[in-house]
């Protein structure tokens, strides 16, 4: 058990690789969803694009 504030976040000396380990994570965590509603963004508008082009060119074929 730690006796102190200062002795959790040290950590018995592994603190860099405790914190660094949950900073991390928790950047993956924050990321992932986002990356994930700009990719899914980025299709629906790539498959939008793609059905006015077809319209498009059904249009010009009449």
């Amino acid at each position: 058990m730690w006796n102190s504030p200062s002795e959790f976040f040290a950590m018995g000396g592994y603190a860099l690789y405790v914190w660094c380990s949950f900073g991390v994570c928790a950047l993956v965590l924050i990321l992932e969803p986002l990356l994930v509603r700009a990719r899914f963004k980025a299709i629906v508008h790539r498959l939008k694009q793609e059905h006015l082009a077809e319209q498009f060119d059904k249009e010009i074929s009449k």
